[in-house]
C-alpha cells in the first residue's frame, strides 16, 4: 500500500546516483547514437576542428560509450581521457579496444569532479545537453573541467556556445484529445463530456512535456531569450538563466502553449563565418531532445501580428538540482500579464 508524503530534497549523492544509474542501460545509448542529427553533427564538428585537435590532449566529459572520444582520435588527437561515471564505462573500454584505439583513449571511471588526470588538456568535448538544454545539470561538470583541466589561454571547448529559443504554439493533438470526450456519446450512447475539465487538468498541467512539435503548430518566428558562452559562463550564472522575448503572431489562432528548444554551436577555425550548429528546432529534423512544451492554463486568442512579450527564467528545482524549472511571464496583445511555472517531475522520496 502506498501513501502520499511530503516531498523533500534529495541529498546530492543520491541525486547523482539516480542520474548516473539512468545511463547504465543500453536503451538511452541506443537512442543517442541512433540520433543522426546529434551524432553526425558532433562527428562533423570534431573533424572540422582537426587542426585544433591533431596531436593534442582531449578530455571527453561524460563519455558514455566513447563515441566522441573515437571521433577525436579520427581527427588526430594524441591522447583522449574519456571520463564516465556510470557502469557504461565498462562497455566503452570494450568498444575502444574493439576499434584498436586503446593506445590513444584512456577510459576513466568516475565523475570529472573526482578523477585526477595525468595532465592538463587542450580540448574539452562533451555532449552535455538535456531536455530544454539544462535538464540534468551536466553543464556544471563541463565548466568544472574547463576551470580545472583546460589549458589557458587557447583551450578549445566543443561545443562553445548554446542558445535558447521560445515560440507560442497551438497543440492540435492536445485539443483533439480534449475534444474526444465530446465524441463518446455518438459512438457509445454515453455522454462523457464532463470528463473534459478533468482531462484538461491532467494533460495541460505544470509538467514540462517533451514532445515533437509540428511546424504547422508554431505560431510565430522563434525568439532567442538566452545565450551561454561556454568559455566564460560560471556555475553561479547557471543558477538562473533568464531573458526576455517578443513574438509577432502569424495569424488568427489560439495559443495554448509555448515550446522551448536550443541550439549549440561548434567553432570552425577554417571557416569562422560558417560554424557547425546542432539545432533542436521544430523547423529542423527531429532529434531525441524533441522540444519542451509548456501548456497554458487558459488558451489565448490572437490575430495577425498580435505581439506576445514576456520573460523566461530557468533554474534548478528545489527538490533536485538536476531537474529544471521554467517560469514564464507573458502578455499577449492588450491582455493582462500571466505567469506559470513548469517543471520536469523530480526524483523524490517520501518522508
Amino acid at each position: 500500500m502506498s501513501h502520499v508524503g511530503k516531498k523533500r530534497k534529495l541529498d546530492k549523492s543520491r541525486q547523482d546516483r539516480l542520474y548516473f544509474d539512468s545511463y547504465s542501460d543500453v536503451t538511452i545509448h541506443e537512442e543517442m547514437i541512433a540520433d543522426h542529427v546529434r551524432t553526425g553533427t558532433y562527428r562533423t564538428a570534431i573533424l572540422r576542428n582537426s587542426e585544433s585537435i591533431r596531436d593534442k590532449v582531449v578530455l571527453d566529459v561524460g563519455a558514455g560509450t566513447g563515441v566522441l572520444s573515437m571521433f577525436c582520435v579520427q581527427a588526430g588527437a594524441k591522447k583522449v581521457y574519456a571520463v564516465e561515471a556510470c557502469s557504461i564505462a565498462e562497455q566503452a573500454v570494450k568498444i575502444v579496444k574493439h576499434n584498436n584505439m586503446e593506445d590513444k583513449i584512456e577510459v576513466i571511471r568516475g565523475t570529472v569532479e573526482t578523477v585526477d588526470l595525468p595532465e592538463p588538456v587542450d580540448v574539452i568535448v562533451s555532449e552535455w545537453m538535456g531536455y530544454a538544454l539544462l535538464h540534468e545539470s551536466m553543464l556544471n561538470s563541463v565548466l568544472y573541467a574547463r576551470d580545472k583541466w583546460l589549458r589557458k589561454p587557447g583551450g578549445l571547448i566543443l561545443p562553445s556556445k548554446a542558445e535558447l529559443y521560445i515560440a507560442p504554439m497551438f497543440d492540435l493533438v492536445v485539443e483533439d484529445r480534449l475534444h474526444f470526450w465530446y465524441t463518446v456519446k455518438d459512438q457509445y450512447g454515453v455522454d462523457m463530456s464532463c470528463m473534459h475539465d478533468f482531462a484538461k487538468k491532467c494533460i495541460m498541467n505544470s509538467d514540462i512535456a517533451v514532445n515533437p512539435v509540428t511546424v504547422e503548430d508554431v505560431l510565430s518566428h522563434p525568439a532567442r531569450f538566452a545565450e551561454l558562452d561556454l568559455n566564460t559562463i560560471t556555475t553561479e550564472e547557471l543558477r538562473e538563466v533568464k531573458g526576455h522575448f517578443k513574438c509577432s503572431c502569424f495569424g488568427c489562432a489560439s495559443v495554448n502553449s509555448f515550446c522551448v528548444w536550443f541550439t549549440v554551436t561548434f567553432p570552425c577555425p577554417d571557416k569562422p563565418q560558417q560554424p557547425v550548429v546542432l539545432s533542436t528546432s521544430p523547423f529542423n529534423p527531429e532529434t531525441h531532445w524533441k522540444q519542451a512544451v509548456l501548456y497554458l492554463d487558459c488558451p489565448v486568442n490572437v490575430v495577425q501580428d498580435t505581439v506576445i512579450t514576456g520573460e523566461v527564467r530557468m533554474y534548478p528545482s528545489e527538490h533536485s538540482d538536476r531537474h529544471i524549472c521554467i517560469h514564464v511571464d507573458y502578455t499577449a496583445g492588450e491582455q493582462k500579464r500571466q505567469s506559470k511555472t513548469f517543471s520536469i517531475p523530480d526524483w523524490t522520496v517520501q518522508s
